[in-house]
């Protein structure tokens, strides 16, 4: 039975879910922090380097002619040399699509469920998780795709904010004060990551003209919603108050008061769930696709039990919100460094074979 390959539309929300993380509760703070006032200017630098490593992605697909990086990979290193390179992946993205749960549900603990074992609602959304991994990346896609019309109605919300928007706060100075560019711009551009994932994509994709421009599009519905998000928080608070929040959406969020809903924010947050999964989901999919090179006889549902049960296990290390920040952080360096470095690993490799055809 043949495979459904993606459409580019369903392509495009997909990079966009998996992309928009947890992180953007914190994005505003960490732009003023490490870039000053005016920081929200940034996100358009660090999007265009986003572009050129898709670029270079690109070119690992028209080099290698739409072969998955498994077969190229397969067909010029060694065991010896590759299953440790796909242990190395497997935890990366297993561990990070775990913490990103943890990360979630502490930070939903502080507006509801206070009370409630934080590793017992991991486990829920866990388990909702694994439900939507077995079922393959064409229907991974198409839940992308209605999680994305069920959240993006939330950026309307933006215009409670309009009458209190004041560009004297956005101020003159551009990129002026305690700034951070080299440490700031990794931290910033882990907000990016997700699109990297696009690697594992090839072989459920027909035309590589359509796959990359999604993939463009994707980052950049991102980047506009990123960049409207965060420009209404420059200009909606004071740049002090900015670097003070720790969580500025959760607290842009409680200005919306509504006549028949009290504390709105708490509803408006449970929709983050929803791209919260979606890049649990890629994270993992992505992973039990690495570890099936390593187990090709084994059921894939198995698989995905095996990582998920592995990483909920270690997701009980850090016990606090502030240790999984620092894990996700130093994940996010680690993501950041495969991002990058994988697709001109697999361009050597074809530029050294010349092609060479898989094993």
């Amino acid at each position: 039975m043949k495979e459904e390959k993606l459409y580019p539309f369903h392509i495009a929300i997909l990079i966009y879910m998996n992309q928009t993380g947890v992180i953007i509760m914190s994005l505003p703070r960490l732009l003023a922090e490490n870039f000053g006032y005016n920081g929200w200017l940034a996100l358009i630098g660090i999007s265009l380097l986003v572009n050129l490593n898709i670029y270079i992605i690109s070119l690992v697909y028209q080099i290698g002619k739409g072969r998955s990086i498994f077969q190229i990979l397969e067909g010029s290193l060694p065991r010896l040399i590759l299953y440790p390179l796909y242990v190395i992946l497997i935890g990366i993205w297993a561990i990070t699509g775990c913490l990103v749960i943890k990360n979630y549900v502490y930070i939903f603990q502080i507006v509801s469920y206070n009370t409630t074992h934080t590793m017992f609602l991991k486990l829920l959304v866990d388990i909702l998780a694994f439900l939507l991994v077995i079922k393959g990346i064409y229907n991974i896609s198409k839940a992308a795709t209605s999680f994305f019309w069920l959240t993006i109605w939330m950026f309307l919300l933006l215009f409670f904010f309009t009458k209190d928007f004041e560009l004297a706060r956005l101020t003159p100075y551009l990129f002026k004060g305690d700034t951070h560019f080299l440490e700031g711009g990794f931290i910033v551009y882990t907000a990016f990551l997700g699109y990297e994932l696009s690697l594992l994509l090839f072989p459920h994709v027909d035309h590589k003209k359509k796959f990359f421009r999604a993939v463009y599009i994707g980052n950049g519905i991102t980047t506009v919603a990123y960049l409207i998000f965060c420009l209404i928080c420059f200009g909606f608070y004071s740049f002090e108050q900015l670097r003070n929040m720790i969580y500025p959406l959760l607290d842009i969020l409680s200005y919306i008061q509504l006549p028949f809903i009290e504390r709105i924010e708490n509803l408006l947050f449970g929709f983050f769930l929803f791209t919260t999964i979606i890049t649990v989901v890629v994270y993992v999919w992505s992973a039990q696709e690495t570890l099936a090179r390593m187990a090709p006889k084994v059921n894939k549902k198995i698989l995905a039990f095996i990582i998920l049960t592995a990483a909920y296990l270690v997701a009980w290390i850090p016990d606090s919100l502030n240790e999984v920040g620092k894990w996700l952080q130093y994940l996010g360096y680690a993501e950041l460094g495969v991002a990058v470095g994988l697709p001109l690993l697999l361009i050597f490799i074809l530029l050294i074979h010349k092609g060479a055809r898989p094993k």
